[in-house]
């Protein structure tokens, strides 16, 4: 049995990964901190997880966590997991780290997030569809939300050379903006609306860069998010423009639906669907779907993909990725369908 601590659990995040791995047959959750909720009882905090976990919030040091876990997950603010991930290696436990702190090269992180990185380490990037190197990796920065699904939703294509530019429309639910209330969280500001924010300047945008960058060095990104009146979930609307070369002569469906089966043939959590994803049929789930429609005036893909921001987009490919590094099947106590309706 896989010994797991999480840093950091009071979030939604934290609520997520033992919900997940109270599930999980192979995992069980010996650990979990919050310095402010200290000896309170997990299902005082999550409601959802009364008599089902009976930890209680801890608050020790990353050696103590790392003696009794094999694997800890850091689910803390931007700039507190570098406080939290060197101590924690060098005890020797292994570490999926969810804040941003990892995620990107030390330039490019402190330019995007505007701090100096206090104890910087290489982490695989732990997008397991994109980094088969997540596989018995000891120190994988798990993804954002946004790029999960971005990044997702055209990387075969962009990897198949077709793409000169992407532009990506993302709208997600409001936990992604996590459990402390704000001015945008507030109900009367959020029901029956729509709330585009940071237009061309999202943090996201630098992995989404990274990752497309990646398969085709060069490429031209854009991203602009929104906030809908949904709890879970991110639609993602990618209008990938092809190429000169390709303008008037875009592959067929029939084509490119091969192009993401050869891509993804060993991603299970990926799904090709006809017509347009649904947020529904992956709420609860690890899953991304993916459907696709070439635009008749033969210059553009548009392609949308759906996950839950808090399994796919944090909590689940967070254990998707401990499964790898532990050796064992990614799918394991994540093999579950959306709860839809």
């Amino acid at each position: 049995m896989i010994k797991v601590g999480i840093v950091g659990g009071s979030g939604y995040t934290g609520g997520e990964l033992l919900r997940l791995l109270s599930l999980h047959p192979g995992a069980e959750a010996v650990c979990i901190t919050s310095r402010k909720l200290e000896g309170r009882p997990v299902g005082d905090v999550h409601p959802h997880l009364r008599g089902i976990s009976s930890l209680n919030f801890e608050s020790p040091s990353a050696s103590e966590v790392a003696e009794r876990c094999d694997v800890v997950f850091t689910a803390v603010p931007h700039g507190t997991a570098m406080d939290w991930v060197p101590d924690l290696l060098d005890a020797g436990a292994k570490v999926v780290d969810l804040s941003a702190d990892y995620r990107l090269p030390l330039e490019v992180f402190e330019r995007t997030y505007g701090m100096k990185h206090r104890a910087f380490r290489e982490a695989v990037f732990g997008m397991p569809e994109l980094h088969p190197e997540v596989r018995g990796a000891g120190f994988v920065a798990n993804p954002g939300c946004y790029p999960t699904g971005a990044s997702l939703s055209v990387a075969p294509l962009v990897g198949a050379g077709l793409a000169e530019r992407v532009v990506f429309d993302s709208k997600s639910g409001i936990s992604g903006a996590g459990n402390a209330p704000s001015e945008t969280s507030h109900y009367p500001n959020m029901a029956e609306n729509v709330i585009a924010y940071k237009l061309t300047t999202h943090r996201h945008r630098a992995e989404v860069d990274q990752e497309l960058s990646r398969l085709s060095p060069g490429i031209r990104v854009s991203f602009t998010p929104h906030v809908v009146p949904a709890i879970r979930g991110i639609l993602t609307t990618a209008h990938l423009l092809v190429k000169d070369e390709f303008i008037g002569s875009i592959p067929d469906r029939d084509e490119i639906s091969k192009i993401y089966r050869d891509f993804y043939r060993d991603s299970p959590f990926i799904r090709l669907v006809p017509g347009v994803p649904s947020l529904g049929a992956v709420r609860g789930s690890n899953f991304c779907d993916i459907g696709f429609e070439v635009d008749g005036s033969g210059d553009r893909i548009v392609v949308v993909s759906a996950i839950d921001n808090l399994v796919k987009g944090a909590s689940g490919q967070a254990i998707q990725n401990m499964n790898l590094m532990m050796g064992i099947a990614e799918t394991e106590g994540l093999w579950l369908p959306g709860g839809a309706p």
